[in-house]
């Protein structure tokens, strides 16, 4: 078994991949690849421009040396968190350039770490596609233009041609469960280009394979995205499927950052004994690092079969006693700042949420940003 297939065979989770089931969907996507082209109705007069030259937002700790650009961790992580948090973080999940272009076609060109492009429960687009969203003058909402469609590692394609040479912003979003080796954005000879720097003081995603992005069909479709466009505000996605677990190797980087909050989402992955054990330690060392940043704890998401399950509708009502116990303790204690979104309601009532049960559909993503647009609009003062 490899470690995407185990990272999702979790306690509480209803997701069994089976070796069978993988390595016919890896034989499937190898001869797929073999038969589409890498290149898709792209013109002669692309230039193209490389986004190191101007930076991701999502990618924090940008002065301190990385194995590869496009790590979420700087090469100092490997040694103080779990390999598997390392290995995890080497996917660009939530990474996003931003950019200003008045060109009428815009194309990109990307290089993947890993051949695995899909996953059975997750589509190419969303495991290893570029997203992009352009913002309407008319309403100012970010607005989806076109996502790229992986068929090899190398992807080289048209996002969008034909539209009005004017100005206009972009965001380009990363692939969420896969890594990258080199991106460039592409433009028609004779347009302008403005790469953005990143803005200062993301809100930070500390979680497990949902904060991750399984199972968002884009990489704009999973909650950080979605909520860093509500709030016109920079994101850091910090999920680690299968091991978003309260680490202190993590909260010690989180407490490196200038964040404008962070929200601690780890309650999939843990259950109430470790969630006892180990959040007020990991709220107490965010506060002694950062004493005002606001810090939002959230509930896990019930699965949505878990009204017919009760054994899995009993371990979500105890990891949601305990997380409500420590905050309840922490307040009591003195701690300023502090915030707490219920997890009842992240996926909706209806059971329509999630992919396996425990995994967002857009529609489910779509339901959790909701859910923590307001508690997290009012830790910011919005």
């Amino acid at each position: 078994m490899n470690r995407r297939d185990a990272i999702f065979q979790l306690s509480g989770s209803t997701l069994f991949l089976t070796n069978f089931i993988s390595g016919a969907f890896a034989q499937e996507s190898k001869k797929k690849a073999a038969t589409k082209p890498a290149t898709q109705g792209l013109p002669a007069n692309v230039e193209w421009h490389n986004v190191e030259e101007f930076g991701l937002e999502g990618r924090e700790w940008a002065d301190l040396p990385r194995l590869r650009y496009y790590d979420r961790f700087p090469a100092e992580v490997e040694k103080k968190v779990p390999a598997a948090v390392w290995g995890l973080s080497r996917d660009s999940a939530g990474m996003m350039a931003r950019f200003a272009s008045d060109s009428p076609s815009i194309a990109v060109r990307y290089s993947l770490r890993s051949e695995r492009l899909a996953m059975p429960h997750m589509p190419a687009t969303g495991v290893s596609g570029a997203d992009l969203y352009s913002l309407d003058p008319t309403d100012n909402r970010w607005k989806w233009v076109y996502c790229a469609q992986p068929a090899t590692k190398n992807v080289e394609t048209m996002l969008v041609a034909g539209i009005e040479k004017k100005n206009r912003e972009f965001q380009l979003y990363l692939p969420l469960y896969n890594g990258v080796e080199k991106l460039e954005i592409g433009t028609l000879k004779g347009s302008g280009f403005t790469g953005h720097k990143p803005r200062p003081k993301p809100i930070v995603f500390y979680g497990t394979s949902i904060t991750h992005g399984a199972s968002a069909s884009r990489p704009g479709m999973v909650h950080p995205a979605i909520l860093g466009r509500r709030l016109d505000r920079p994101v850091l996605n910090l999920g680690f499927s299968g091991n978003g677990r309260m680490d202190v190797g993590v909260g010690e980087m989180l407490g490196r950052l200038d964040a404008a909050a962070y929200v601690i989402d780890c309650l999939p992955n843990m259950g109430a004994a470790l969630v006892t054990e180990r959040t007020a330690p990991l709220v107490r060392q965010l506060r002694a690092a950062r004493p005002d940043t606001p810090i939002i704890l959230v509930e896990d998401r019930r699965n949505t079969n878990s009204w017919i399950i009760k054994t899995r509708d009993d371990y979500h009502t105890a990891n949601h006693k305990a997380l409500k116990q420590a905050f309840d303790e922490l307040t009591a204690a003195g701690v300023k700042h502090l915030y707490y979104v219920g997890g009842d309601a992240l996926l909706g009532d209806d059971t329509e949420g999630t992919v396996d049960a425990s995994h967002p559909t857009d529609l489910g993503f779509f339901r959790q940003a909701g859910v923590m647009e307001p508690v997290i609009r009012k830790a910011l003062g919005l």
